[in-house]
């Protein structure tokens, strides 16, 4: 993997983390996310 693609990884994975965290705990419950999985879904979001 080239250096690019890792810094557009990294900077969708800190949007989904910064997105997802700026939610209520009812939003992320609509979702089906709950708050302690925030970090796992940004991971599955990058691949």
């Amino acid at each position: 993997m080239n250096i690019a693609r890792s810094f557009n990884n990294w900077r969708k994975y800190r949007q989904t983390v910064v997105e997802l965290d700026r939610m209520s705990n009812r939003e992320l419950t609509d979702l089906g996310i709950a708050r302690s999985e925030i970090q796992r879904v940004a991971r599955a979001a990058v691949r």
